[in-house]
């Protein structure tokens, strides 16, 4: 005799709990590491951001020095799930602001990642990875797969602050 597979679900995945939902979040940070396809030109903006970061980090630079080919001024975007705690991680979604034309070969420098209240709620860095490629051959014929100016940091984000959300056990739960 042949039993049915019983199946567990919990109540999370059949139901919506008022009060309990994800919260994106908003960062804008440096992707360097691209070997020549980044940002150039009239993305003026790449070139402050580097500047700065470089001052933040003890170095003194001539901003007419810097050449931003080797790195995109990007947004990077990310889900916060419900009752994320501080350590969990979540993925980011990493897209450029400028002229850049693949972000294959990034890393995401460390950008603090805010909420709508404007507190930041985790911090992304790492490697990017794209999902597409670009090539161009000798007579300067060109193909292109996909979009490699967007790209995603798996699980590149770490939670630094959970999202206060409602305390059970006082009231109905709706």
């Amino acid at each position: 005799v042949w039993a049915p597979a019983a199946h567990a679900t919990r109540i999370a995945e059949l139901c919506d709990v008022r009060g309990i939902r994800p919260n994106q979040l908003i960062g804008y940070g440096l992707v360097v590491g691209l070997a020549g396809t980044g940002d150039i030109g009239q993305a003026r903006f790449t070139v402050q951001s580097t500047a700065a970061m470089l001052r933040s980090l003890g170095a003194t630079v001539d901003q007419n020095a810097i050449q931003a080919r080797n790195a995109a001024a990007v947004m990077i975007t990310a889900t916060l799930p419900p009752f994320a705690s501080a350590g969990a991680r979540v993925d980011v979604t990493v897209s450029p602001l400028g002229n850049a034309r693949s972000l294959f070969g990034g890393t995401l420098l460390q950008t603090p990642l805010f909420g709508a209240d404007k507190k930041v709620y985790a911090v992304g860095q790492g490697p990017v990875v794209v999902g597409g490629y670009n090539v161009t051959g000798y007579t300067g014929s060109s193909y292109t797969r996909n979009h490699t100016t967007t790209g995603r940091v798996p699980e590149g984000a770490l939670v630094e602050r959970q999202v206060p959300g409602p305390v059970f056990g006082e009231g109905p739960l709706t």
